[in-house]
């Protein structure tokens, strides 16, 4: 396939003034999916895309990325599965767990009567097509909810007897709210629609709770629907159209909110965020004063520039981790009765971020004595003791290595155990019990690996790189590689093929972790990379803002350096090296091969925004200005001018080789960013099709997050092809 007709698409002539600035937009017309024209400019790219995957396959037969063999491998790698810390209510433990062949994780409880699964997503399914089939009365195919259902989230009752369960279908996360009984395993309460996002706040006794839900679209805009979320109050066995509104109103229409109801039921706390804006307000209800319909809201924080999260403690202390005055997080405490009187008892470090806090009781201590905190360190983990009562450090938790620990878990009814997750980029996420019993020097221990057998990895090392951004400021990166390929002193001993990871933004940190998609990228011998960019959260809120909105510059430089000390260090050239990324990260690949085009071979931009003028006019788009800018405020629609991918493609230039993915079940970032700015690149690109092709990927039922097993390894079996075949790693071309 050295030449090819790239499917029609014709350029027109719109044009918005916006603000004074005339600004193109040739390809609008690919924003509406159920047009015709969209439809067959689709049909054709999946045509064009499956013929150059089995030419691919043909080229790449016989070695690591054979697709049967690159299957097999992958499937390997992930045979491990998945367990989770446990969720302890009274005598019953709850935990999330995959086996290596299991298309979705499944709840799983053990109690007096043994263990046994309690949610699986595909039984869900099934019996939810089952319902659908009951209910068709024509010929029409019900949705294939069998495969395509996800368990979005689910929250043990205080007492452990019922769990409300959300799930959604085709990957659209428009999660429906149920209660089951733990012990029958059957529903009793719900559905309970438009509880997208929706945290679960149980009050004692497990006959009612608080949770997030949207407002009834009727009579709203339509481009209003996603919106409009406010707190309610539910009790079992009542009609949701009854429960009662008690947050909300009068607030920013894009807010998310959290609710947490203390162990006792007399406090709830109510945080609020306008789309995800890093800033939290924060408020506290006495529900013993007020009743749990009507609570009476005392403000904790509100309306400062910062980000907060509160809870009150089994100690009765009110508990909140903070960056206000602290970019790296603080944790202080405070009277409920008196919830702005803060006082802080961890201070801001210098240097790590702190991310989670526990508390324990020390064996034979009539209440909690200690406090652990766990931390990042330029993106490595660290976990810390200390005097709950003076916040004074009194020792560390050992760790089994330079990799990342997830949430600090403990009993809410209190105790001397703590478990925790552990992963790094050749250990598979395993949980850890640490226990007071054995001291504050004492070394944690296995509770629970991975149900399925953990693969054999060939010899890897892991080693950070460190440079300079071209303002100077230093970032680092997380560099895999065969260990043949890196000599004693470190350095590489030839250049390899090369992908480079990044994301940057939201305050998300790229830590280290197990993925498959590394491992055998690594282990056919390419070097993969971990690109810790600003706006990211591996430095703090302060790192995140020098990523984000007018400072997005700095994120796209950031990586420009990575990959050019890849190069000068000898790791890769630039027609052996390729950038991914998805999401947000996909907006960071197309922002690198508009700015920088020679300096990759290839590029795999997953789920990705583009259109970064009318982002916000879909999908949660508008929930995300406060990471971007707003387009309709004329100094904030030229930040995003001046780095737009879509609106950056200039004809006649030789672009890289370019795979698009994109999920038509995405509901967060609409797939017309994917399909106007392929159009563009087709369009523009000078570098034939041989060399350089612009590829579109597309599948239907699935989404923007959660998706079965299966439907991860097709993936990104052909993205690593893609990649392998672009780059070199693959074997000539």
């Amino acid at each position: 396939m050295s030449t090819v007709d790239y499917p029609p698409a014709p350029r027109e002539d719109t044009v918005d003034d916006l603000h004074g600035r005339l600004v193109a937009d040739p390809y609008r017309w690919l924003e509406d999916a159920d047009a015709p024209q969209t439809q067959t400019w689709s049909t054709a790219q999946d045509e064009l895309w499956s013929t150059w995957r089995d030419h691919a396959a043909t080229r790449l037969a016989g070695g690591p990325f054979a697709t049967a063999t690159l299957t097999a491998r992958l499937h390997e790698l992930l045979a491990a599965g998945f367990v989770s810390p446990p969720v302890l209510r009274g005598n019953r433990r709850f935990f999330s767990r995959r086996s290596g062949d299991q298309e979705h994780p499944v709840v799983v409880v053990v109690d007096d009567a043994g263990e046994r699964v309690l949610i699986d997503p595909v039984a869900v399914g099934a019996r939810l097509a089952a319902q659908t089939d009951d209910r068709e009365e024509d010929d029409s195919t019900p949705p294939d909810t069998t495969a395509d259902t996800t368990l979005d989230s689910w929250q043990p009752s205080k007492e452990g007897d019922l769990v409300a369960y959300q799930v959604s279908t085709g990957g659209t996360e428009e999660s429906v709210l149920r209660v089951l009984d733990v012990t029958t395993g059957e529903d009793v309460d719900g559905p309970v629609d438009r509880a997208r996002y929706s945290p679960v706040a149980w009050l004692p006794g497990g006959g009612s709770f608080y949770y997030v839900r949207r407002l009834d679209p009727a009579g709203l805009p339509p481009d209003e629907h996603q919106y409009h979320r406010r707190v309610w109050w539910h009790q079992l066995g009542t009609d949701p159209a009854q429960d009662v509104e008690v947050f909300g109103a009068g607030l920013d229409m894009t807010n998310y909110y959290g609710v947490h109801v203390s162990l006792d039921g007399r406090w709830l706390v109510v945080s609020a965020s306008a789309g995800t804006a890093p800033r939290t307000d924060v408020w506290i209800a006495d529900l013993a004063a007020c009743g749990p319909q009507a609570p009476v809201f005392a403000e904790v924080v509100v309306g400062v520039d910062a980000e907060t999260s509160a809870h009150v403690a089994r100690d009765g202390r009110l508990y909140l981790h903070t960056d206000l005055d602290a970019p790296r997080g603080r944790l202080a405490w405070a009277d409920p009765a008196t919830p702005r009187d803060w006082h802080t008892l961890l201070d801001e470090d210098p240097e790590a971020v702190l991310t989670d806090t526990a508390v324990l009781d020390a064996p034979g201590a009539d209440g909690p004595t200690t406090l652990v905190a766990s931390w990042e360190r330029h993106a490595v983990s660290e976990v810390t003791v200390h005097d709950l009562a003076s916040g004074a450090r009194t020792g560390t938790v050992d760790l089994p290595g330079l990799g990342t620990v997830g949430g600090l878990v403990t009993r809410p009814d209190g105790g001397p155990n703590m478990w925790f997750t552990y992963t790094d980029h050749t250990t598979v996420p395993t949980v850890y019990r640490w226990s007071l019993d054995g001291g504050a020097s004492a070394a944690p221990t296995v509770w629970a690996s991975p149900p399925g057998a953990v693969a054999e990895l060939a010899d890897i090392t892991v080693q950070r790189l460190v440079t300079t951004s071209a303002d100077g400021t230093t970032v680092r990166a997380f560099v895999v590689a065969p260990a043949a390929a890196v000599g004693p002193d470190g350095r590489p001993t030839r250049t390899s093929p090369t992908i480079v990871y990044g994301y940057g933004g939201f305050q998300i940190s790229l830590n280290p972790g197990y993925s498959a998609t590394t491992l055998a990228w690594v282990e056919a011998g390419g070097v993969y990379v971990v690109a810790n960019l600003r706006g990211g959260g591996e430095e703090g809120e302060a790192w995140h803002r020098d990523g984000m909105r007018q400072a997005k510059q700095n994120v796209f430089d950031d990586l420009h350096a990575i990959g050019d000390t890849l190069v000068a260090d000898g790791w890769t050239t630039p027609a052996q090296t390729a950038v991914w990324g998805g999401s947000n990260g996909g907006l960071l690949v197309g922002a690198t091969i508009t700015q920088r085009p020679s300096a990759y071979a290839a590029a795999v931009c997953s789920a990705p925004l583009l259109d970064m003028v009318r982002y916000q006019r879909f999908g949660l788009g508008v929930t995300w200005t406060e990471e971007y800018g707003d387009a309709n405020v004329p100094s904030e629609l030229d930040w995003l001018l001046a780095y737009s991918p879509y609106h950056r493609v200039e004809p006649g230039t030789a672009y890289p080789a370019t795979l698009f993915t994109v999920f038509e079940g995405d509901t967060r970032v609409d797939p017309l960013h994917v399909r106007k700015t392929a159009a563009a690149l087709q369009a523009a690109t000078s570098a034939t099709f041989g060399d350089a092709p612009v590829l579109v990927r597309r599948e239907t039922g699935v989404g923007h997050g959660a998706r079965a097993l299966s439907r991860s390894v097709a993936l990104i079996v052909d993205e690593l092809a893609f990649v392998a075949d672009r780059t070199g790693a693959g074997g000539p071309r």
